[in-house]
């Protein structure tokens, strides 16, 4: 009877491995930067998947997981971050056999090869999905860049943001393709395709045309070259010959400037052992950051109505967590929610004087916190620098940055950053409460409205703002 038993399982696995299989589309999928897309995968002919376990992964990134659906239910705690928040599959879908996987904000870095992997206890099988993505990048732009010995005019034509890899053409008035002496083409994962040809023209009043174009778009820019340009190249000869004359003057000018570069070194000089001296200052102050920094210590709480949908804020305003959903408030979200970045502002803003506060990070593997201007953007995707009145400190990807571009080596991994804003001074500072550490900080910038403590973070967290600083 066991034997019975045994031969029917595998008799049935054959069968179905025969019967079903998985099947995609035959061609590219296609889609552009920003918008939602949809990978297509299903079982042929139709049974349900809903019993089976169904898994996304990228083939180009070593198999790295984008999607799992395991025993009912999404399970991604293993999915790559740039993913979280951005894939689903169609649970109602599952009963007719349709595994295909919505993908949303769709990302240059998302163009890759996908397999759709389902399996049952009894049969397996999978296929694969190509995606391309297209991004139109920014109208070109024209530059001079100088002359050559012989009076030519350097144009230089650059484009950037494009995917995939545009053609750029120079022409001129009547449309003749003109031969690039230098092409530079750069990829960047995250903004695609830069390019930038340089030419040399000789002809004054002339209209010139610089054409970036893909299969199913072009954009372009012209410049007019005017005798005005070409009479600037003439007159740096007679220049030169002016020079020689002067050159005689400076010599007298330069023994006159010669005791004030000495005054100027004597300043510099002064100016170096003054900035050692706050060096120092800063060091020992660092030393003491728990005394010294809590004097300035101000109560925060979280604004509930400028959390993202998937941000959920505490009944007392001190912790935010992330869930994978959207809260129902979404349907009522106003002018100062955030709808796309991962953020929340404190009640508290601050116009003067120094303000401090502190925030508990550990065990969070994604966060942003720092200080925001009153004005800062809040709708679509931000990035969260300086210049667009954000200033943060963050961890991601197991890496620290202070958003101005800078990539920090830390010895230790904070638990507890503290925040130190001196309005005055125009001084953002962030520090490690736990070793009493500087981290960094943002100096010489420019406040003239209100500032409030910022906080972003992933699926991991929660953030707690600290209210121990008595």
């Amino acid at each position: 009877m066991k034997f019975i038993c045994v031969t029917l399982l595998i008799i049935t696995g054959i069968t179905l491995s025969d019967e079903y299989e998985v099947i995609g589309p035959s061609a590219p999928v296609m889609t552009v930067s920003g918008e939602d897309v949809i990978l297509p995968c299903s079982i042929k002919p139709n049974i349900s998947a809903v019993n089976m376990r169904v898994q996304w992964i990228r083939l180009d990134l070593k198999d790295s997981i984008v999607h799992l659906y395991e025993d009912h239910k999404d399970i991604n705690t293993d999915q790559l971050q740039s993913y979280r928040g951005r894939t689903q599959v169609f649970k109602e879908e599952l009963e007719k056999g349709n595994t295909s996987l919505k993908l949303s904000r769709v990302q240059i870095s998302d163009e890759g090869l996908y397999k759709c992997f389902i399996q049952s206890e009894s049969w397996s099988d999978d296929v694969t999905v190509d995606l391309r993505v297209e991004a139109v990048g920014r109208l070109p732009v024209i530059t001079v860049d100088g002359f050559d010995a012989s009076g030519g005019l350097h144009l230089q034509c650059e484009s950037k943001g494009w995917n995939p890899e545009p053609d750029l053409v120079c022409l001129n008035s009547e449309g003749v393709n003109l031969t690039s002496e230098s092409t530079d083409t750069h990829r960047d994962d995250t903004d695609g395709f830069s390019v930038k040809h340089m030419i040399t023209v000789y002809n004054t009043d002339t209209k010139y045309h610089c054409r970036v174009r893909m299969i199913h778009h072009m954009m372009e820019a012209e410049i007019i070259t005017s005798s005005n340009m070409f009479l600037s190249w003439r007159s740096s000869v007679i220049l030169i010959s002016v020079a020689v004359v002067l050159s005689v003057i400076l010599i007298i000018v330069f023994v006159c400037k010669k005791r004030e570069q000495q005054r100027e070194k004597q300043r510099i000089k002064n100016e170096d052992q003054r900035i050692l001296k706050d060096h120092e200052q800063l060091q020992r102050t660092v030393g003491s950051v728990t005394s010294l920094l809590r004097k300035h210590a101000v109560n925060v709480t979280l604004d509930a109505d400028s959390a993202h949908p998937r941000l959920i804020v505490s009944h007392e305003g001190k912790q935010v967590r992330y869930e994978d959903k959207q809260h129902e408030r979404v349907k009522n979200e106003g002018q100062n929610t955030f709808d796309e970045c991962l953020c929340v502002v404190g009640n508290e803003g601050f116009s003067s004087g120094c303000f401090y506060y502190e925030v508990q990070v550990k065990g969070a593997d994604w966060w942003c916190v720092g200080v925001t201007r009153e004005s800062a953007q809040r709708k679509g995707r931000i990035r969260l620098y300086p210049q667009n009145g954000f200033w943060t400190l963050c961890l991601y990807n197991n890496s620290y940055y202070a958003h101005d571009n800078l990539r920090l080596s830390l010895s230790v991994k904070p638990e507890r950053i503290g925040v130190f804003v001196d309005y005055e001074k125009s001084r953002v500072s962030f520090y490690d409460v736990e070793s009493m550490s500087h981290i960094h900080s943002f100096t010489d910038q420019s406040f003239n409205e209100k500032l409030y403590p910022v906080f972003s973070l992933g699926s991991s967290g929660p953030l707690i703002i600290c209210s121990d600083l008595s």
